[in-house]
């Protein structure tokens, strides 16, 4: 499991935990115990659950997980997903973190889905974005592939999208493109104008990020652009207008919304004690 995802079960433990769970070590006695499971609430994609195991790991351990699905599963509400049997005071403290990486990133992954179900039947496919909750970018990132969006860049770091703000900078579109080829990397660019749109295809843009267009004028921009560069299509496209977005000949969209905007899906802890 990558470090990043380590850290981030671990300050999440940290910070509902803190020095202990005082509730449970009052109530509780310390040899109770139990098993519980993870049971869905309402129709969605499951993400997340694989964290289960760090998660108890790190407080000790459990004597047994049994994890019933797995990441991308579509599921009802009335289906366990795991359970889990072990220590009662260790079950009750992970509840909370548990809950919350599985509602968050089960969510994630079911507006993922349902971005894609409905370009289904179209070349167009969805991507993600860099709007991810900080700290939380590789998980939500794989909640939202588990859902069937396709990853763009995972950062700043891993592929060049010069946006309006790098045009400015670098002094133009010709300029911004001339300078990232020396990086040997494949190039996108944002454009904003018709006329940075002929000069970017001019400069051999091979990728282009049209961005706050409507269908319409999109539809036309893509018509103009005839197959000579890839299309990203972005900027507020959202479940009411993905289609529109992805009938116009585009090869991509990219919503923000799968990873800012996504809604934490209802899923539960049950606890029951063993002799």
């Amino acid at each position: 499991m990558h470090s990043e995802i380590t850290n981030a079960i671990r300050q999440a433990l940290e910070e509902d935990i803190g020095t202990g769970d005082i509730t449970s070590a009052a109530c509780v006695p310390p040899d109770r115990r139990a098993r519980g499971y993870f049971l869905v609430r309402e129709s969605l994609v499951l993400a997340g659950i694989d964290l289960l195991a760090p998660i108890y790991e790190m407080r000790g351990g459990v004597e047994e997980l049994r994890l019933i699905h797995k990441d991308g599963d579509h599921l009802h509400e009335g289906v366990r997903v795991a359970e889990v049997t072990g220590n009662a005071r260790t079950l009750l403290e992970c509840e909370r973190v548990a809950l919350n990486f599985l509602q968050r990133l089960s969510g994630v992954s079911t507006l993922a889905y349902q971005f894609t179900a409905l370009v289904e039947g179209t070349n167009c496919r969805v991507l993600d974005t860099r709007k991810t909750t900080p700290g939380l970018r590789r998980l939500e990132k794989a909640a939202a592939a588990a859902g069937g969006v396709v990853n763009h860049r995972m950062g700043l770091y891993d592929a060049i999208l010069i946006k309006n703000n790098h045009i400015s900078a670098a002094g133009g579109v010709k300029p911004a493109i001339a300078n990232a080829r020396a990086s040997g990397l494949p190039i996108e660019i944002e454009v904003r104008t018709l006329a940075e749109l002929h000069e970017a295809l001019a400069s051999g843009a091979e990728h282009l990020l049209l961005d706050n267009l409507s269908p319409q004028q999109a539809e036309e921009w893509v018509r103009m652009i005839n197959r000579r560069a890839k299309v990203e299509l972005s900027g507020g496209i959202t479940l009411d207008t993905v289609r529109n977005y992805a009938e116009t000949g585009a090869d991509f969209v990219s919503a923000g919304a799968i990873t800012h905007s996504a809604r934490a899906v209802d899923l539960s802890f049950r606890l029951e004690l063993l002799p």
